[in-house]
């Protein structure tokens, strides 16, 4: 691998790349797996923060939630990904990476409350900060708290994690076997096409502040550490030139 094009990402991962060959839940294995590869990315002198999604296990509560206020089901949402977020801190400690969880709802026997100063101290330090909870309200995504807290760090991409496909398509590829993936698009043409990559809230705090996502398959945990070495893999969204 090349020297790193960044000095500081945000990857922004789903519950769904954590959870293996489950039906949902983590498997301890893939959290290894994916651990290895941040580690193998902070290595190179790269600082990272991650976001955590929660579609492993809200998808094993959504009868739970079936009925219940928006605003109920999506703090569960949030407490799902400190879920997350905890065993893949211990993986990454356990590869020698010194690592902090910080999150947006007060969990002060587990993790740090969220602040921004605090957290990119911790990067300049070379420790991997992990954001749970989302950011702290309902009715936002994870994808908008990647947005939201790449732009607070000053991170200079966000890498999005998928499974199972390998970019953006032009349709959804497990329904439509003639969708093409785009390899390049910008932060407009995804918005008018309402193509899938993040959710337009998340999308347009990207597109406001010229931060480049790159999307890609998490399948293959060595497509972290090709992306920042500047190897085109996936698609890449970027600011209208």
């Amino acid at each position: 691998m090349g020297e790193p094009v960044f000095k500081r990402i945000l990857l922004k991962l789903s519950g769904e790349s954590l959870m293996g060959s489950r039906d949902y839940g983590t498997d301890p294995e893939r959290i290894r797996a994916v651990a290895h590869a941040i580690k193998d990315v902070h290595d190179m002198g790269v600082e990272i923060a991650i976001v955590v999604g929660a579609g492993n296990i809200y998808r094993g509560m959504k009868g739970a939630a079936a009925g219940m206020d928006r605003a109920t089901a999506d703090y569960m949402g949030m407490l799902a990904t400190v879920l997350n977020a905890l065993p893949l801190q211990d993986a990454l400690e356990k590869c020698g990476v010194h690592t902090r969880v910080q999150s947006a709802i007060t969990v002060a026997e587990v993790a740090e409350p969220y602040i921004r100063r605090r957290a990119m101290r911790h990067l300049e330090k070379g420790r991997v900060v992990i954001f749970a909870a989302g950011t702290g309200n309902p009715f936002f995504t994870t994808d908008t708290a990647a947005a939201l807290r790449a732009v607070e760090v000053h991170a200079e991409a966000i890498l999005m994690a998928k499974n199972g496909v390998e970019g953006v398509y032009t349709g959804d590829p497990r329904e439509d076997p003639e969708a093409m993936m785009i390899p390049e698009l910008t932060h407009m043409e995804a918005l008018q096409r309402g193509l899938r990559v993040m959710d337009a809230t998340a999308l347009t705090l990207c597109m406001e502040n010229g931060l480049p996502i790159h999307v890609f398959n998490m399948d293959d945990e060595h497509n972290i550490q090709r992306i920042v070495s500047g190897e085109r893999v996936g698609t890449l969204v970027k600011a209208e030139t």
